[in-house]
Formats: structure tokens, C-alpha cells, sequence
């Protein structure tokens, strides 16, 4: 992959820019959707009322991912994202082939997913007891936010800011409500598990920061993604820290551990009723379909400009390029038929453990790669080393705590790395020998 040059001041004036802030918000959109919702209950189950403690621990794994990734997105800033970082570090091969269908694969998965959950909100809240409804909802949101990212990145950019401050807006204000009004001995350190369990559960919580990573997509949105990058990765990572911690002590100091385990994904909205009563449950709700909205716009986002890059590049087929109709990405509506199938025809919630799994091994391969090309990078060696370090204990501890007990999970990742391994092999045995210039029709 060639490096992408920052485009000259004449070039500015023809494209409409994402500021930093946007960039930011696409990555706390991605974050902050059914991650926080539904995770406090199973961490609580494994980390107690210790759970903000294990958000801060996950935070910093993510800020030491997120440095590797924001000083390779400072020197290779590409449509391609974190997947042009791959192809500096390995070269073109078969490597960065897989790393991407496997990239690909799994985002569709994770986009499934929140999109399931958004149909599990929007039908408790107008379909009642009706459990058809949630293949219904799920299909329309995926269709609603696929026709945004269709229209380009600055509705996408527009609807995620909307998205995002009305979300921020409204956990903060239960984050204040709650922190002003908790019971300091539910969260007193003396009834913590042990430290080895907390470590534990940031396996699970470091699920809510997987989204990060699509703020490498953004950079082909960036007037300068050299210096815009790197902030807006801090930016999204800072804040969803903050909201994590917040939420966590407000919710664990409001509800005893137990009651947070039985309340489930709804425990966000059970620990508003208390300070303001039932209104402050329905808007938790409202706040997880905003959220979940937001997590699939985002999600979806990466989908054209990976596409383009990558068969630009003769990872993809040129097919995956091209845009129906002038407008509409093929690799975004392949993306998007993907989640529409795996959302309506399969039972997302017995392999959920996925998304974090392939993100963990994915992270973990690119600040590995990151080695070999640090010193074109600039970034600290001691700081690369203790993100791999950090990101590999994480995912050995969600192996042996969560994985080992989910086959289902275990038997579909492995499908999705035979899946991804195929592709590449497929494609790259099929394709000229060279790369056909792709020309994308804008």
C-alpha cells in the first residue's frame, strides 16, 4: 500500500473535511452503543462492584492500543485504517489478505449484533412481549443507517454527532444523578473480589472499547490526518473512559451487586428509577436505542473506504470497489446484505464473545507488526511492548474465563478464520498477476 499524501490547500476546498471532534464521535458512537448496556451485569458477576475499576484497567489497554495505532495513522494515514498499518509493516501478502476478510467478517458480526440489540429495545418499547419484532427492527436500522453512509461521511459525521450528544447528554446527567445519590458501602473496597477477578472481567469490559479502532477509517475524512488522527483517537478514548468509570460507580453505588446480575442489560435503566423514577427508566431506554443506532451507523462506516483501498491495492476484488449507480459502495451493501442475513437468521447471543476475540488477536498482530517499522513511526518501544503485552494477557484471560465455556463461539471463530483464509487464497489464485487499477466512479 502506498502512503497516502495529505491533500494541498486547492484540494481542500473541494471536499467537505471531518473536524477532529466528528472523528471522535464516530469512535464514542462506536463505543459507547450495546457494550455499556449490557455488560455491567456479567462483569458484575465476575468483578463485583470493583467493575469501574476493571473500565479503568480496560481504558488503559485500549489508550496503549490506541497510541500504536494513532502514531501508525500519523505516518501512513489511508483510507485503509488500521489494515494499511498491517501491509506497511508485512507487505501485501497473504498476511494482510486474511487480516482483512477476517477484518471485514467480524465487523459484520459485531454490526449484527448491536443492531439485534437495538431491536431488542425498540421492541420492548413499542412491540411489547412481541419477540417477532426484533428481527424487524434490527433489519431497519441496519437499512436506515446503511442509506446514511450511502448519502457520505458527512451525514454519516452529522448523525453520529446528534447521536453521540444526545447519548453523552443523557449519561451524564445519570452519572451525576446517581454519583450525588449513591450508597457509599455497596461500593466500599473491603466487599471487592480479589484482584485476580478484576483482571478478569477486563476481558469482558474491554468489549465496550472495541470501536475504537474504526477511527482509523476516518483519516481519508481528515484535511490533515497526521495531527488530526492521533487527537481524535485520544478524544473518543478519553471519553468513553470517563463515561465508563462514571456510570459503573453510579450504577454499583445505586444497586447492590446482586440486583445489578438479575437486572441484566437493563440495569442502567433499573439504577434511574430510585432518584427519578420510572421516566428515568424509560429514558435509559430511549438512551440504549440512540446508542445502538449510533454502533451501527458506525459500524458500518469503514465498509466503503476499506473496500476501496484494499482492492485498490489487489487484497479485494475490484468488484467490492465499485458503486452501484455511481453512489452506492458495493462493499458497503455487501457489508450491509452480510449483517441483514446474520441478524435476521441467526441467534447472535450464543457467539457474542467474537467481536472481542478478533479484535484482541487483530490489535495484538498490528502493534506486533508495528515493531518492524518503528522507526519510521517514531513511536516508544517500551510503549508497544507493554500494549502487546497488555492486549495478549487479555485475551489469554477472556480464553480460559469466557471463550472455554461458549463452543459455539469457539467452532464460529474458527469458521471465520478458515472463511477469511479461503478468501484470500480464492481470490488472490483467480486475480491477474498484477493488481487491476480499480477506477472508483464518484
Amino acid at each position: 500500500m502506498t502512503e497516502a499524501a495529505e491533500p494541498s490547500p486547492a484540494d481542500r476546498t473541494d471536499k467537505k473535511y471531518l473536524t477532529v471532534r466528528q472523528a471522535a464521535f464516530i469512535g464514542v458512537g462506536a463505543m459507547v452503543g450495546a457494550g455499556i448496556f449490557a455488560l455491567l451485569g456479567a462483569a458484575g458477576e465476575v468483578a463485583g462492584a470493583a467493575v469501574w475499576l476493571s473500565f479503568l484497567i480496560a481504558g488503559f489497554v485500549a489508550v496503549l492500543q490506541g497510541y500504536s495505532f494513532a502514531k501508525l495513522g500519523a505516518r501512513y494515514p489511508s483510507a485503509g485504517g488500521l489494515l494499511e498499518y498491517v501491509a506497511k509493516a508485512t507487505g501485501n501478502g497473504h498476511f494482510t489478505g486474511i487480516t482483512a476478510w477476517l477484518t471485514y467478517l467480524a465487523n459484520a458480526i459485531v454490526t449484527a449484533m448491536v443492531a439485534v440489540s437495538f431491536g431488542s429495545y425498540a421492541t420492548s418499547t413499542f412491540a411489547g412481549e412481541n419477540q417477532a419484532w426484533i428481527k424487524v427492527f434490527a433489519a431497519l436500522i441496519i437499512l436506515v443507517m446503511t442509506a446514511v453512509n450511502i448519502v457520505g461521511s458527512g451525514l454519516v459525521a452529522n448523525a453520529q454527532t446528534v447521536i453521540v450528544y444526545v447519548v453523552l447528554g443523557i449519561l451524564s446527567v445519570f452519572a451525576v444523578v446517581t454519583l450525588v445519590n449513591i450508597t457509599p458501602s455497596l461500593l466500599a473496597p473491603s466487599k471487592y473480589p480479589q484482584f485476580q477477578d478484576i483482571i478478569s472481567s477486563v476481558a469482558l469490559t474491554f468489549f465496550a472499547f472495541l470501536g475504537f479502532g474504526i477511527i482509523t477509517f476516518t483519516a481519508k475524512d481528515l484535511a490533515r490526518p497526521s495531527r488530526q488522527l492521533p487527537r481524535a483517537m485520544f478524544l473518543a478514548l478519553g471519553i468513553a473512559t470517563v463515561i465508563y468509570v462514571a456510570i459503573s460507580l453510579g450504577v454499583f453505588g445505586t444497586l447492590s451487586v446482586d440486583k445489578v446480575i438479575s437486572s441484566g442489560g437493563t440495569a442502567i435503566a433499573v439504577a434511574a428509577e430510585p432518584t427519578l423514577g420510572r421516566a428515568g427508566y424509560w429514558l435509559m431506554t430511549i438512551t440504549a436505542l440512540f446508542a445502538t443506532a449510533g454502533a451501527t451507523n458506525a459500524g458500518l462506516y469503514p465498509a466503503q473506504g476499506l473496500s476501496e483501498r484494499l482492492a485498490e491495492t489487489g487484497q479485494f476484488p475490484p468488484l467490492l470497489a465499485r458503486k452501484l449507480g455511481g453512489r452506492a459502495s458495493n462493499g458497503l451493501l455487501i457489508q450491509a446484505a452480510i449483517c441483514l442475513v446474520l441478524a435476521v437468521a441467526f441467534k447472535l447471543d450464543s457467539i457474542a464473545s467474537i467481536g472481542s476475540a478478533v479484535a484482541l488477536v487483530i490489535f495484538t498482530m498490528i502493534t506486533a507488526a508495528h515493531l518492524r517499522i518503528r522507526s519510521e513511526t517514531g513511536a516508544n518501544l517500551p510503549m508497544l511492548v507493554l500494549a502487546i503485552l497488555a492486549a495478549g494477557a487479555v485475551f489469554v484471560t477472556f480464553v480460559f474465563t469466557t471463550l472455554i465455556h461458549e463452543p459455539a463461539s469457539i467452532v464460529t471463530l474458527a469458521g471465520i478464520l478458515v472463511l477469511s483464509m479461503a478468501l484470500d487464497y480464492g481470490w488472490k489464485r483467480s486475480r491477474p498477476s498484477s493488481p487491476v487499477p480499480v477506477q472508483v466512479v464518484t
